[in-house]
């Protein structure tokens, strides 16, 4: 009787030990999405981010993953760059064009647009060749969708992330 006693304590230990540590991962997990959704608030508060993109979504097509983190967007309130791949019908591009989306500009119009846990920013940037309007979607882990509508070039969507810029990369 003793033995069954001193079993069923045990047993009734361990698991009050199991459910303890399943709050604190519980815990943990959640102060790990606050403390992302902390700092994706403040990229977009800041306006300085850099959108890398991760797949890309032309217009009436499938969607195309992107093999390299090398296209990106990075987005500041004096200086906009962008080197993106593009996949759909191009209007009117100069002869001999490079056939992605690569600019330079200010942005202009920028609105910044809180929903529940994401955000939506608007902004205008004039190239040298195009004018591009940008709507990002961002969420609170970071991950963001980027639509470009262009005069030239069909509409086309990307997924990727948003983060900070590394100092060497920061626009001045």
């Amino acid at each position: 009787m003793k033995t069954k006693i001193t079993v069923l304590m045990l047993f009734c230990f361990f698991n009050m030990t199991v459910f303890g540590q399943e709050k604190t991962k519980k815990e943990l997990k959640a102060e790990r999405e606050l403390k992302k959704q902390k700092e994706t608030d403040s990229l977009i508060n800041s306006k300085n981010f850099v959108f890398e993109a991760q797949k890309a979504q032309p217009l009436g097509t499938r969607q195309i993953n992107l093999d390299y983190n090398t296209y990106f967007l990075k987005f500041n309130t004096t200086k906009t760059t962008s080197d993106l791949p593009f996949f759909g019908r191009a209007y009117n591009v100069a002869y001999g064009g490079d056939g992605g989306i690569k600019f330079e500009g200010i942005p202009e119009n920028i609105q910044i647009e809180k929903k529940n846990k994401s955000y939506n920013v608007k902004a205008t940037v004039k190239g040298k060749d195009d004018v591009y309007d940008l709507l990002f979607s961002v969420f609170s882990d970071g991950g963001a969708t980027l639509s470009i509508n262009s005069n030239n070039r069909a509409a086309i969507s990307y997924q990727g992330v948003i983060y900070a810029p590394k100092k060497d990369e920061s626009i001045k």
